[in-house]
């Protein structure tokens, strides 16, 4: 098993990208600690992994809130004894005409997408140094590369996010922790769904 021994916290757990890599690393041997704003998604997740015999626990967390991630990171290494792979899974978003964001929309997808993952890189990093071979992955989006109509506040969260990560990528990369980013374009996913909530969801996909 690739990750046997290995602990893995990741945020946005609780269904989509976030849920499928937590049960992936789990698979593959990592002790997986995942948190999520949505309680019952992240129990989910949990109970599955346990259900196929991995090991697992979570708590609710909101990103957005370092407190909230501090307690989170403490809650992870008090139960698995340290962070080696943190993954940056949580996001929202969804597809809006400039006119319909407001400031308080436009702050919270920020908030969110780049400040959450901030808040995560800080929380854990000490833990991150502290074993050889720590690794960090942050998902952004083929909207962070390239922009996207009508949906200005989430391809501006995740240009942020992609030129966050080759920052700090190049900051400790001498330090032995390894940082990189996923760009994914349309994912069948609970979020993909609030940018293409049509009947012919399918064909959008899979021509996004």
């Amino acid at each position: 098993m690739r990750f046997a021994g290995r602990v893995l916290f990741i945020t946005g757990a609780g269904s989509g990208l976030g849920r499928a890599t937590a049960r992936l690393f789990a698979a593959e041997g990592a002790k997986v600690f995942g948190v999520d704003v949505n309680g019952a998604g992240v129990a989910a997740t949990v109970e599955t992994i346990r259900r196929a015999g991995g090991v697992a626990d979570s708590a609710v967390c909101d990103v957005g809130s370092m407190a909230a991630v501090r307690a989170a990171v403490e809650a992870a290494v008090a139960a698995f004894g340290g962070i080696d792979i943190l993954v940056n899974a949580a996001g929202i978003g969804r597809s809006a005409r400039l006119e319909e964001i407001d400031e308080e929309e436009w702050q919270r997808v920020l908030t969110v997408n780049l400040t959450g993952a901030f808040n995560t890189v800080k929380a854990a990093l000490a833990h991150l140094l502290a074993r050889p071979g720590g690794a960090v992955v942050n998902v952004a989006s083929s909207a962070g590369m390239r922009g996207q109509a009508y949906a200005a506040h989430y391809a501006a969260s995740k240009a942020g996010l992609v030129n966050f990560t080759r920052s700090i990528a190049l900051e400790f990369a001498s330090r032995g922790l390894r940082i990189n980013c996923l760009a994914p374009a349309g994912i069948r996913s609970p979020l993909i769904r609030h940018f293409m909530p049509r009947d012919d969801f399918e064909k959008s996909l899979v021509a996004y």
